[in-house]
């Protein structure tokens, strides 16, 4: 480890850090996003009024499915087993655009953040491409870690961020 820095060993070369000897807790990180866009672009989606289909359905499948296949996208995130990984897209209320959240919970050895983070992320870029036709100046933006809680480090939460839901043995922060 370098300098506090777990993923680099004592030479500084990039690792996958060993977390079998870490006890199985519960894990859970919410992450936001957004999309911004034309109004108009908005009220297409809303209205069902993409051709490729229904945007924020097929946007949530997106999160899920990314969020279970992180490690696949992070070099050194570890494979874990997810207990529930939750997207929600929800239009902005000054129509420009998504506002996106992911809740990801696991009992396992390390957190959830990228799992978290990489739903958004994926989701965000899912409604781009299903809408890019109407609307390419789209702008996926401010993907945030929010609240995470678990592990060694315990409770974090982003100040300045509305309410947020870590579900049992956390609640709303």
């Amino acid at each position: 480890m370098v300098d506090g820095l777990t993923h680099l060993d004592a030479q500084g070369r990039a690792r996958m850090v060993d977390v079998g000897s870490k006890p199985i807790t519960r894990r859970v990180c919410v992450a936001r996003g957004s999309v911004r866009m034309k109004p108009a672009t908005l009220a297409r989606i809303v209205e069902g009024r993409i051709a490729k289909g229904d945007v924020l359905a097929t946007a949530r499948i997106a999160g899920i499915q990314a969020a279970k296949r992180t490690a696949d996208w992070i070099p050194l995130a570890h494979p874990m087993p997810l207990d529930a990984v939750e997207v929600l897209l929800e239009p902005a209320p000054d129509g420009s655009g998504l506002a996106i959240e992911a809740r990801v919970l696991a009992h396992w050895r390390t957190g959830v953040e990228m799992e978290a983070l990489v739903a958004v992320g994926a989701a965000g870029l899912t409604v781009y491409d299903m809408c890019k036709a109407v609307d390419r100046e789209m702008v996926i933006d401010r993907i945030r870690l929010v609240a995470k809680q678990g592990g060694r480090s315990g409770t974090f939460v982003r100040e300045g961020e509305g309410p947020v839901e870590l579900g049992a043995d956390g609640g709303s922060e």
